[in-house]
């Protein structure tokens, strides 16, 4: 018994994959860059795309989402509120978008009109790592209200993603965590991970983060 379900779980994995890859190259089809935004509930996924999004407008760019959540519409209606096209998708049961889904999502965008698209994953720490969506890049964002062994207790997350935005760093102090840990953490479990400290109310580093997303 056990045997068959680890041959299922392979096929879905394997299926998932070759949807991810179509969809990659659907979007590159249409010169379109797509982010995979993962990481926990109020680590700041929907904050990062309402700070971003202006800023790439300021330099002519064109921005559309996709906002994935188990139930209701919360994320999705800020998105919407930006001004840029968008996608909701509400997964039911399952605590992660999967490649299936993004492949309905993108026939409901102008895909023509755009130059970068955000996926905003279900808020969740483990189900998404395994399910590849066709995005270029995958960013986990993980706030310092967390704490700072987060990181540690999720290491496939940090090894599957590039850049990692380490979020509320306003916060750090009053919730007793060490920023510096994180990052030594996120490091040991993917050395060539990008990072870089954030404060979205205030929008400190999201400059820097906006740089390394048009890299």
């Amino acid at each position: 018994m056990h045997h068959i379900d680890i041959s299922i779980e392979k096929d879905i994995f394997s299926a998932n994959k070759k949807l991810a890859e179509a969809n990659a190259a659907h979007l590159k089809s249409h010169k379109v860059r797509g982010f995979d935004l993962l990481g926990g509930i109020g680590s700041g996924k929907t904050a990062l795309i309402e700070k971003v999004v202006p800023k790439l407008k300021s330099r002519g760019l064109t921005a559309a989402a996709i906002a994935g959540d188990v139930y209701g519409d919360d994320d999705f209606q800020r998105i919407v509120a930006l001004g840029i096209a968008a996608e909701n998708v509400n997964t039911g049961k399952e605590c992660h978008l999967d490649a299936h889904m993004i492949e309905h999502a993108l026939d409901h965008l102008p895909l023509q009109d755009v130059d970068i698209l955000f996926i905003e994953n279900v808020g969740n720490m483990v189900c998404p790592t395994d399910f590849e969506l066709g995005a270029e890049k995958r960013i986990v964002v993980v706030s310092s209200t967390e704490g700072d062994d987060v990181v540690n207790k999720h290491p496939m997350m940090f090894r599957g993603c590039s850049i990692a935005v380490l979020n509320k760093i306003d916060l750090a102090d009053a919730v007793g965590a060490d920023l510096n840990r994180m990052e030594r953490d996120m490091l040991r479990y993917n050395p060539s991970m990008k990072i870089f400290r954030t404060n979205m109310k205030t929008g400190e580093g999201v400059d820097s983060l906006v740089e390394e997303i048009l890299s």
